[in-house]
């Protein structure tokens, strides 16, 4: 009998693995009412809803503070020519304060499901890049949140500079402009492309990156026919303001 669930369990998790999982792009905003993306109420709603990941932008403001914001402004206010003490009575279009990575990885840390996807947002040289990539990872580190955390980029440097760092973390690329193979032998994890990368402008890269065994994800779908023509595909995981909806798939 104990061989049989074992074995039970082991196709289980097969079956789940080769599923395709979901990521609530800038947590799970688009409720009804709209709460902010990139707020903590949007990642409590992601960690309800238990999709695979939560996917933040993470910047940083003059003086070297982490903080949680898509744009390089905040209600017309350059995050990264900004001291905190001045950012963080800007507020988000739900009424919060601009969140702090740190008060994110609190909140990340109350699910051992929903993992938290950390952009870390280009910056305006390496050097800003290298210390938002340091301070990010130590952060991650002392709240012991290794493996609850993934990391993506539009900047190559900032991928390879946590490789670098931290050969075990989990990094994928954003960009778009990269092979699969470029990819492999930078050492990083994954691409984590736009969808009409693979369904327009490079079909042959999908396949190619699951056979050199990378990870491939998907940005932005919000369309359940483009959704079903990926997971048809293949595709590993896609990134979504509707998580909501395509669980339903």
């Amino acid at each position: 009998m104990k061989k049989i669930l074992f074995i039970g369990a082991v196709l289980s998790t097969i079956f789940l693995s080769a599923q395709t999982q979901l990521v609530a792009h800038r947590g799970f905003w688009k409720t009804n009412p709209n709460t902010a993306q990139n707020s903590i109420e949007s990642l409590k709603n992601a960690q309800k809803l238990k999709v695979y990941g939560s996917e933040l932008d993470v910047r940083m403001s003059k003086g070297g503070v982490l903080v949680v914001n898509h744009d390089e402004h905040i209600n017309g206010v350059e995050v990264s020519e900004t001291l905190f003490k001045d950012l963080k009575i800007e507020k988000l279009s739900n009424g919060e304060q601009i969140p702090t990575f740190e008060s994110y990885l609190k909140q990340g840390k109350k699910s051992k499901i929903v993992k938290l996807i950390v952009e870390l947002k280009p910056a305006k040289n390496p050097e800003l890049e290298n210390e938002l990539v340091a301070k990010a990872l130590k952060m991650v580190s002392d709240k012991k949140m290794q493996n609850r955390v993934e990391y993506i980029s539009f900047s190559l440097n900032i991928c390879k500079e946590i490789k670098k760092k931290n050969p075990k973390a989990i990094v994928q690329y954003l960009a778009g402009d990269q092979s699969p193979s470029e990819i492999k032998n930078l050492g990083i994890d994954g691409i984590d492309y736009h969808f009409n990368v693979f369904l327009e402008k490079q079909p042959t890269w999908l396949e190619e990156a699951k056979n050199l065994g990378l990870i491939t994800n998907v940005w932005t779908v919000n369309d359940v026919a483009v959704y079903q023509k990926l997971v048809e595909m293949g595709v590993g995981f896609v990134t979504t303001d509707i998580p909501n909806e395509l669980l339903k798939y």
